[in-house]
């Protein structure tokens, strides 16, 4: 019977150590000294938002990509405009990390190889 246990725990870890899931952590980050409001990230069949990033603050978010597509910001400035971007094309089950640097006039993407 300790030998049967001992198999079972056996193939349930081997069986959990292929499974993993792809996400891509996408960050957003205010690099101005006001702050940016209700941002919208679209990424190939979902979407994520932030009500309001102050200057200096970063906020991620672990996203799983089912398709591929561009990944685009909106964002509303300190003056009350909104400004849209496209950044780079990502991959179904890609893995890595995107950052999103965010000023009152602009978007800057940098991404990882793996994203790519």
């Amino acid at each position: 019977m300790k030998s049967f246990r001992l198999a079972v725990a056996l193939v349930s870890l081997i069986a959990l150590a292929g499974c993993r899931a792809h996400v891509v952590k996408i960050s957003l980050t205010n690099t101005s000294a006001q702050p940016i409001k209700t941002i919208i990230v679209d990424y190939p069949n979902a979407t994520f938002g932030k009500d309001t990033l102050a200057p200096g603050e970063t906020f991620s978010s672990p996203v799983k990509l089912i398709d591929t597509g561009a990944i685009k910001v909106q964002y509303t400035d300190a003056k009350g405009a909104n400004h849209s971007y496209t950044g780079p094309i990502v991959h179904q089950n890609a893995e890595g990390s995107i950052e999103i640097r965010l000023d009152q006039n602009s978007a800057a993407f940098t991404t990882n190889a793996a994203v790519r």
